[in-house]
């Protein structure tokens, strides 16, 4: 919700600064007289209705400022998506990249997949894998698949000591064969 509220306020921020920076140029240009932003000026100071929301527009632009600098200096903390055990010693946290890249190593122990992509996700009945895949066209896509999903599965459960509950294995291309050019000698 806050990131939601965070890109909100960016938007919002962002529309003002395009505002400020388009009526400084059309000053700066002549396109706006000075009479205009002097009769601007004049309401700002001596006409109450103008004067806030003059000042509310203000303050809520600094208000937005004020977020944004203690967002950008506010240290980072230990948000990374992780997925917590807790044995007789402790607490183990292990992260989803972690995860995703036991889960590439062993899918690349298959034969004939080349280009791999892997996304973890918990469940309650345990990991969802989805492992993406490009194969050489040579092997047969359901027993290439069918091992590597084995093979992914009894990887992961060994090493994390987690239970995957489904593999699924997305086959987006085959490699394409890049031509072969034979060199003349004279």
């Amino acid at each position: 919700m806050v990131r939601v509220i965070d890109k909100l306020l960016l938007f919002v921020f962002s529309l003002a600064v395009l505002v400020a920076c388009g009526v400084l140029l059309f000053c700066a240009f002549g396109w706006i007289s000075y009479e205009t932003l002097g009769t601007f000026a004049h309401n700002v100071y001596y006409d109450l209705k103008t004067a806030l929301i003059f000042i509310a527009l203000t303050v809520v632009v600094a208000l937005i400022s004020i977020r944004f600098l203690y967002v950008s200096f506010r240290r980072g903390k230990a948000n990374v998506p992780s997925i917590d055990q807790r044995t007789d010693y402790g607490d183990i946290r292990i992260s989803m990249e972690t995860v995703e890249n036991l889960s590439l190593k062993a899918a690349r122990r298959t034969r004939g997949v080349k280009d791999l992509k892997a996304r973890v996700k918990v469940s309650q009945a345990g990991l969802e894998i989805i492992i993406r895949a490009i194969v050489d066209g040579e092997s047969s896509i359901p027993q290439l698949t069918e091992e590597m999903q084995s093979g992914v599965k009894s990887h992961i459960e060994e090493i994390t000591g987690i239970p995957v509950a489904i593999v699924t294995v997305f086959v987006a291309n085959i490699q394409q064969s890049s031509p072969t050019f034979k060199s003349r000698v004279e």
